[in-house]
């Protein structure tokens, strides 16, 4: 068969069997068309390629373009089959006088038609061709050469169908499909516009597969993205605005990438816009926001100006969706502006290295204010049948964001809506599967195109957790959260948290914030163990909650890297003992020694002897474990040096036992060994009212203390109470 033989049957695309020409058609009957009927009963008793190639012509004449509908393209498909088409990919020798290409590109055209059958797209000898297929897309070639750009357009239709059935996308990104479709793209050739559409469609369908097989690839193109968005002076920005969200990796944006982004963002922002052209902006900015924070908005003042503007935009959005009741909210918008207010609290609190000024600071907390006021206005419309929305999901989190770390202001709005926010959080506590699913749905509605980042815990109660901390304080606002229940529901909720981190768990895998939630539900029981002790003595959940920790101390001191949260454990638990302490679980049961000798090695750990050169007496100094968190902790230890000694009175079993744990003597030792100098009044007070208490408590630690030079200690460090009990018989 000739060349031209081969390129006329190349044109069965043309004539109706290309893939683009497959629409529903006039579905006439078989018996009106008979003389297609004999064809392909020609093409069907074939016996070699030349019969094949005359056949596929003759059906190519009796079928006009457009008049194919799926059952006879099915027809075909049963009269040629796979064989003929794998053998025209795959061969490497053509006719005399033709090019390479030309077999290809008539085997591309009949896949392209198969595929048009959804069920034929996802068979596995369409799937097997998705490698050779992909090669199609970067192979070089005479670019005006219409063969070889037909074949480009069947290439992709093949492709393209595939990616439409359920697991196509996942069999594209294991052939190889996403580097070669990149590549396709950054090369401009022919159909590169072809190339980036399917490449949306992978990324929106399957970004974590995407990234992980491609990433060099995608980052490039991510780079050609940023630069042509940086350029662009028409009304491809707005295009490119819609675009760029959908190839910013799941992780962080590349720093080279950071400059053309804002600048192209400021550029947007900076004018008079509509809002078709300023929203997918925004939803762009709280992007960047959420993968880098403030890292890719350039410092000085070019860069605190666009923040100040960002927020601001932000603000004015919000106030005009949620202000105005009956108002249709666009929620992708206005939670995409929740993101860049977030920012703006962030960078706002920032004492160091911040970029926003002083008077930008508070021009941008009276206009977040306002918007926030907004948020709550809405909150308290919202009725039992929207709780599970994402979009209250979302406006619940930036007003816990707000809360953490403003609660002055908007305290009578705030304190109107806390009993709603403690039936939200308990609602979602309570069905937390739910609860997870809707933090992914927050994330799908602007932040993210799949997975939620670190930041969007999936429940209601951590968003809250900082802001009642703050409240817990104040009697107003700690009043109604113990009226609504808010105490109880803390207690279940740290105890569930609290499972997550028992032995049996991998707490490797646990995020950061699971801890942080634990150590925030701890410093809100120590408020209340402060401001409302009665209410410890009478509500059974902190009998559990002090059972809990009396159990999980021991353990946990002896955990690396949770100091802190061991800090927290025990400072709570001997306040709570101290008011607890009639309690049986607390007379001198196994779990609650287990507890004390916990408490008494966090205690005694925090300081060392330390030598120091050119001077014989040593120094008392920070143990290495306890120095590079000091500030953190040393209010929580001066705390549970106070509650210590509370409770040695209170507990008769306790001296004893910690005469037993030799720590008086050893503090002791320790004071002795280090130059009086070096220790300061408020640790001297605080060493002095443990070793008072213990030795007003128990003859045997008087004695003890005398042993180990108490009386001489204590008449160096002035400590006038302990010289006196220790004097007495």
């Amino acid at each position: 068969m000739s060349c031209c033989d081969l390129a006329a049957a190349g044109q069965l695309g043309k004539a109706g069997i290309m893939a683009s020409d497959c629409e529903p058609a006039l579905n006439q009957a078989e018996s009106r068309n008979p003389t297609l009927e004999r064809y392909l009963g020609a093409l069907r008793e074939a016996k070699n390629d030349s019969e094949q190639f005359a056949a596929l012509l003759l059906v190519t004449k009796a079928v006009k373009a457009g008049d194919i509908d799926a059952k006879t393209r099915r027809r075909i498909f049963d009269a040629v089959g796979f064989t003929f088409p794998n053998r025209l990919l795959t061969t490497k020798e053509a006719p005399d006088g033709c090019p390479d290409h030309v077999l290809r590109a008539l085997g591309v055209a009949l896949l392209a038609c198969f595929c048009s059958d959804p069920e034929l797209a996802s068979h596995p000898q369409v799937l097997n061709k998705i490698p050779i297929l992909s090669t199609f897309l970067t192979a070089r070639g005479d670019p005006d050469d219409a063969a070889r750009r037909s074949m480009i357009d069947d290439t992709y239709q093949c492709l393209t169908a595939v990616a439409g059935t359920p697991r196509g996308p996942r069999h594209l990104i294991a052939g190889g499909t996403v580097s070669a479709l990149c590549q396709a793209y950054l090369g401009h050739g022919y159909g590169f516009d072809q190339a980036l559409a399917l490449l949306v469609g992978l990324l929106a369908a399957a970004e974590t597969q995407c990234w992980k097989e491609a990433e060099p690839d995608l980052l490039a193109v991510l780079r050609g993205l940023s630069e042509d968005f940086q350029r662009a002076e028409d009304a491809s920005k707005f295009e490119l605005c819609q675009l760029l969200p959908l190839f910013l990796p799941p992780t962080t944006v590349p720093p080279e990438c950071h400059r053309d982004l804002q600048a192209g963002l400021a550029r947007i922002l900076g004018s008079k816009l509509s809002s078709w052209q300023r929203n997918p902006a925004l939803k762009l900015a709280a992007r960047l926001a959420h993968a880098c924070g403030s890292d890719w908005i350039p410092v000085g003042s070019s860069g605190s100006k666009f923040l100040a503007l960002l927020v601001n935009l932000a603000c004015v959005e919000v106030r005009l969706a949620l202000e105005e009741t009956g108002t249709e909210v666009k929620e992708d918008v206005v939670t995409a502006c929740y993101a860049l207010m977030e920012l703006g609290i962030q960078e706002c609190t920032r004492c160091e290295q911040s970029l926003l000024k002083e008077p930008q600071k508070v021009q941008l907390v009276s206009i977040m204010k306002e918007a926030i006021g907004a948020v709550i206005h809405y909150l308290l419309q919202v009725g039992p049948e929207k709780q599970k929305e994402p979009f209250v999901f979302a406006s619940v989190r930036i007003l816990g964001a707000w809360l953490a770390e403003e609660t002055s202001s908007l305290r009578k709005e705030v304190c109107q809506l806390l009993p709603f926010l403690v039936r939200y959080a308990k609602t979602l506590y309570e069905e937390a599967e739910e609860a997870s699913d809707i933090s992914q749905q927050v994330a799908n509605l602007a932040i993210s195109p799949t997975t939620p980042g670190p930041s969007w815990p999936g429940d209601a109660l951590r968003l809250l957790l900082p802001g009642w901390c703050h409240l817990t304080v104040e009697d107003g606002p700690r009043e109604i959260l113990i009226k609504e229940g808010a105490p109880s529901l803390l207690c279940k909720y740290f105890l569930q948290q609290w499972e997550l981190t028992s032995p049996g768990h991998d707490t490797s895998v646990l995020p950061d914030s699971v801890e942080i939630g634990l150590q925030t539900c701890c410093h809100i029981f120590l408020n209340l163990v402060v401001t409302a002790p009665g209410l410890i003595k009478r509500d059974a959940c902190f009998t559990s909650l002090m059972n809990t920790l009396m159990t999980s101390l021991p353990s946990l001191v002896q955990q690396q890297g949770r100091l802190l949260l061991a800090a927290n454990v025990a400072t709570l638990g001997l306040l709570m003992a101290r008011l607890l302490s009639t309690s049986p679980a607390l007379q001198g049961t196994p779990a609650s020694r287990g507890f004390f000798a916990a408490a008494i090695l966090f205690l005694s750990q925090s300081h060392v002897a330390r030598a120091t050169p050119g001077s014989d007496q040593a120094v008392l100094a920070l143990s290495p474990d306890y120095e590079g968190i000091w500030a953190d902790l040393q209010e929580l230890w001066f705390l549970g040096m106070q509650a210590f000694t509370g409770c040695v009175p209170l507990l008769p079993w306790l001296a004893p036992a910690a005469l037993r744990s030799r720590w008086p003597q050893e503090l002791l030792q320790l004071l002795g060994s280090v130059s009086p100098n070096s220790v300061k009044p408020e640790m001297v007070a605080a060493y002095q009212g443990v070793l008072v208490e213990l030795a007003r408590a128990n003859r045997l630690c008087r004695e003890a203390m005398r042993l180990q030079a108490g009386e001489e200690t204590a008449s160096h460090y002035r400590m006038a109470a302990l010289e006196q009990c220790l004097s007495e018989p």
